[in-house]
């Protein structure tokens, strides 16, 4: 045997003897970990990068040095009036939004449709959504969004406190910020994100971070999902081959049922309540997830989604996920949204106050008061702006009112 083929084949061996076996004790692919993003990738590719699958390294600094400056002008002081109402709100939520990931290689999670769009809206789901859209707007009409011409308002215009602030809102009101509505009559005109309710199947962290814990057993696979500011929630995924449940019952998060393709666990998820809500898709919703480990850091999610009521056609979404220290997180426990939740109590309370102060002829009509969750101005890093006077770079911002 020659030295050159006798060293390649020593050089084989100590690869096969030094490369992890990612498989658990049962013989699976081993999934378990804490998981997250180490990338701000937005799910839709910007209008401005429409057939553009990657950002050049300079578009990357580029927009990061954007957020980056968007953020910290946001956080300064000169910004805030001390004693106002959002210079003490910022003491208690400033934090979370004063950091943010580095911008990824990729303009959109979403691969297909190749353009990374969500695809149209049936005429059925735009009339929803066009629906709510201007039970909102009627319920901000009498405030400063409005009468400021700011952001929040497009669509819209001040005007008097409209007779929509006292019947019910046409859909139910869902996790994303843009649901909200400017009332507080109960816990329903809340969104689901305040009322520890929060969070999606499928889930792409958001603006704040968040991570996923995995657990197996032979028989199931359990993923708790935190979304960062204690919100969070479990989800355990039968390995099986047993049927749905009956159509007519419907969870929170859907019904999921995994297999194994090769090294990839395929997940079936369907049955999700109509109270639930993935921008915009309800009870219809039906998601082919594939989890695969592809190296000791890094696990590939990919997710297919559809719903023939609310798209034109499905489609797919791509996210890499990477494994963080289990030492470094050993204290970490569940997501504790619920116990204490004093926030919406207060926010009741307080709506009630405001509602006495005014009978009273103490304060003004609550209806011309702003209390949609994070403010009425605008949109910046997924959530509302105070002055609307920006959008996030990696979003498509919202026209401006005229």
């Amino acid at each position: 045997m020659s030295k050159t083929v006798l060293m390649l084949l020593m050089a084989g061996a100590v690869a096969c003897a030094t490369k992890p076996e990612l498989k658990t004790a049962w013989g699976e692919p081993d999934l378990q970990g804490i998981w997250t993003r180490d990338v701000d990738i937005p799910l839709e590719r910007p209008a401005k990068y429409a057939n553009q699958e990657f950002f050049s390294d300079a578009e990357r600094s580029d927009l990061d040095r954007k957020i980056a400056d968007i953020i910290k002008r946001d956080s300064t002081e000169e910004r805030r009036a001390r004693g106002t109402e959002r210079d003490v709100n910022s003491e208690f939520t400033q934090e979370p939004f004063t950091m943010h990931l580095p911008v990824g290689k990729r303009t959109s999670l979403i691969v297909d449709p190749p353009d990374g769009r969500i695809p149209r809206l049936t005429p059925e789901a735009q009339k929803a959504r066009d629906a709510l859209r201007q039970f909102q707007l009627a319920l901000l009409q009498p405030t400063a969004a409005c009468k400021e011409h700011q952001p929040g308002c497009v669509g819209g215009k001040y005007g008097p406190v409209s007779p929509k602030r006292n019947e019910t809102p046409p859909s139910y009101i869902g996790a994303t910020p843009n649901s909200g509505i400017n009332r507080a009559d109960g816990p329903e005109d809340r969104t689901t994100t305040e009322r520890c309710l929060g969070g999606t199947i499928p889930d792409f962290g958001n603006f704040v971070g968040g991570f996923s814990r995995i657990v197996q057993t032979p028989g199931a696979i359990s993923i708790v999902y935190d979304m960062g500011p204690g919100l969070g929630r479990p989800r355990i995924i039968p390995i099986t081959t047993a049927p749905h449940l009956p159509a007519a019952m419907h969870q929170w998060w859907g019904d999921s049922r995994g297999h194994w393709e090769g090294d990839t666990l395929v997940v079936d998820v369907t049955n999700f309540s109509p109270k639930s809500d993935f921008q915009g898709s309800h009870e219809h919703l039906h998601l082919v997830e594939r989890w695969t480990r592809v190296d000791p850091e890094t696990i590939d999610y990919v997710v297919t989604i559809d719903d023939p009521t609310t798209w034109v056609r499905s489609w797919t979404a791509k996210q890499e996920l990477k494994k963080q220290s289990d030492h470094e997180n050993r204290i970490y426990y569940e997501p504790r949204c619920h116990e204490g939740n004093y926030g919406l109590i207060a926010l009741l309370s307080g709506a009630r106050e405001s509602e006495r102060a005014f009978a009273a002829r103490r304060g003004p009509d609550p209806a011309t008061m702003c209390i949609v969750i994070g403010g009425c101005g605008g949109f910046v890093r997924g959530g509302f702006a105070d002055s609307g006077a920006d959008a996030d770079p990696l979003q498509n911002p919202p026209p401006r009112a005229p």
